[in-house]
This record gives C-alpha cells, structure tokens and sequence, in this order.
C-alpha cells in the first residue's frame, strides 16, 4: 500500500508539474530561450528608438483592429549591436527607426530581409523605400527655415543660408546631429563636395553662436535677438504652437515664421524620415508584414500627423492644422539611399571646417 500511495504521489506531482510547464507565457525579452519559442500566434515584437510614448497610440490602434499584440523593447541606443549580438535567435521581428541613416545602416549590416507588399508599394512613394523591399519610410520630418516672425522672406533656398547678408544671424545645432548630416549629405549629393565645403564654410561665418542645444532653442533665440534665421524640423513648430499659451515653448513658436526651403536647381524639400523594416530573422514574418501595411493606412498616417506634427508619407491624408497651415511641401526626389552614401563624408567634412568649434 505505501508503495501504491508513493506512485500515486509521484504521477500527482509529474501531473501538477507539466501542467504548469504548459501554461507559462514566453518572455519575449528573454535571451536563453531559442528564437521559435516565441514564435506565436497574435503576437509582434517591436525593436524601435522611438520614444514608446510618440507610438503607443498607433500600436494600441494596431492591436484593436488586428487582435495581434505588440511587445515593444524601446533603444535609444545600440539597436545594431544589439542585433548583432543576438544573431539568429533573435525575436525582432519590426525594426523602427527615426533617422535615415540609422534605417539603412540596419540594411547593410544585412539585418533586415525583404518583403513585397502592394499596400506599402501604393502608399510609399518610390525615392522613399527599399528598391528590394528592405526599408520604408512611415513619416516625414522636413528640414525647415525658422525666421523672425517679422522679416520679409518670399522663397529660400538652402544654398542662401551661406550669403553674406545673414552674417552674424544664423542659429543652428551641431553639425554633427543626424538632422544636420543629413542635409549636409543631400547638399553633396546636389552640388558636389567642393561646393558644400564652401557653402558649409559661408554658413559657419554666418554664426550668431557656437552650434548647439536643439531645434526649439533656434526659436528661442530668435525670439531672444540673437538671430534672425536657423535651420529647424517642422514636427517641433507643432509643439510649440499647441503648448499651452503661457508657456515659454507657445512664446517660442509664435516669434517665428517657417518657410520650406529647396535645393537650388531642381531640388525640393529635404526630409528625414521615421522608417521600418522587417528584421531578417523575424519569427512572426506574416505579423510583421501586417504591422508596416497598418502604418501606411489612413487611419495610422493621421496619426502620425495629428498626435507627432509629422507629414504623412501617404498621399492625401489630412495634415495637423498647425502643420497645415505652413502650406505644400515639394519633397525632395533625390533617393534617401543616395544622401546615405554621403553621410560619412558630410561628418568629416564638419570636423574638418571645424564647423561645431
């Protein structure tokens, strides 16, 4: 008999143990486990640098009209050397970024995969994606002037920030910001690297001060007299026209105007972007896929546009008011991916002007 009850106790608790085995949820964040473990239905993990706050409405709209919920792991920084460290057990399976460069640094470290979507191909303008199906773009962040609200400006273009009339007048941040790389890059993509040189040159004569601080402080300098002109993203103008009126930042944004400028020649607005792809080892593929087709619907693009005063890559989506009001934008055609080919050599060309000294 005490045989017997040992058995019985012994298949009670094998019983209790696999049960619990069971019933566990997969961490997605967990490292020891192989990649299929996470593998499963209704499910898609985000790796993104951007702020979780700026997103979480479009994932929660995301998850109510798929019934697919999103697991977010938020890197302000590192997100390719956390890759690279995790290889193929991986459980990325969406890679969201806020700067070009650092979307097609992804691409050619190989950690991205291709994906062929009429939906996204429709909504997504070809300058602005993969030409493989690698990367795409979500929204777009335009590299504007901010003005004295009371200067006469009828059209700019980004080579006249350099003209000796604006000497002593121009605020601007590092040089060495992405946002300002970029559209150093661009620059040499246009005109060539002997003529940015010189323009960059002309440009940091103009100074009114050292380069730094953020796009909001061109505003607040502006407002303050320090200068009269400084280079800027439009997404911020949205911040600070909608903050509330007894606050510094409303001050701010009611001291300037914003004109877009273009390149001369043929050029247009230069954009930065926010951008995906899918990663290549992502273990929910299908899922992924649904995820980018739901950020370029109308519904996710306005959004974008309503709640981050950012312009949307879809065609025909109504724009935030404030963002409205500053009129059409002629984005630039050059493609994202050839401004990327020049990003080092806009770096060193600001070391080398001594452009941030």
């Amino acid at each position: 008999m005490r045989v017997m009850r040992q058995r019985h106790l012994f298949a009670t608790v094998l019983a209790a143990t696999v049960l619990l085995a069971c019933s566990r949820t997969p961490d997605p964040s967990a490292d020891a486990a192989p990649a299929d473990a996470a593998v499963a239905a209704g499910e898609v993990n985000l790796y993104t640098t951007r702020e979780p706050g700026l997103i979480q409405p479009l994932l929660d709209a995301f998850t109510r009209d798929s019934g697919i919920r999103v697991n977010t792991v938020f890197l302000k920084d590192g997100l390719l050397e956390r890759l690279a460290a995790e290889g193929a057990r991986s459980r990325a399976d969406v890679l969201m970024t806020v700067d070009t460069g650092n979307l097609l640094d992804l691409v050619d470290a190989g950690q991205t995969q291709s994906v062929q979507s009429a939906t996204l191909e429709a909504a997504i303008p070809a300058h602005l994606r993969g030409a493989d199906g690698k990367w795409f773009t979500l929204s777009l962040r335009d590299r504007v002037l901010y003005a004295d609200r009371d200067l006469a400006i009828d059209g700019f273009n980004y080579e006249d920030l350099a003209k000796p009339e604006w000497k002593g007048r121009v605020c601007i941040r590092s040089g060495q910001h992405p946002y300002n790389t970029s559209l150093i890059a661009a620059m040499i993509a246009h005109d060539g690297l002997e003529a940015t040189e010189s323009w960059l040159r002309g440009v940091k004569d103009n100074l009114a001060r050292k380069p730094a601080g953020g796009d909001r402080d061109v505003a607040r300098d502006i407002l303050a007299g320090i200068c009269d002109v400084g280079i800027a993203n439009t997404y911020y103008v949205g911040r600070m026209k909608n903050a509330p009126e007894d606050s510094e930042q409303r001050q701010w944004g009611d001291a300037i105007q914003v004109v877009r400028p273009v390149f001369a020649g043929n050029g247009g607005t230069h954009v930065n972007i926010s951008g995906a792809a899918i990663a290549a080892h992502a273990p929910n593929r299908d899922n992924a896929q649904t995820l980018l087709e739901y950020l370029v619907s109308d519904a996710a693009q306005a959004l974008y546009a309503n709640a981050n005063y950012e312009y949307p890559v879809k065609a025909g989506v109504e724009l935030d008011l404030v963002i409205a009001a500053l009129g059409p934008m002629n984005v630039d055609a050059l493609p994202l991916a050839e401004i990327h080919r020049h990003r080092r050599e806009a770096s060193e060309l600001v070391d080398r002007v001594g452009f941030d000294q």
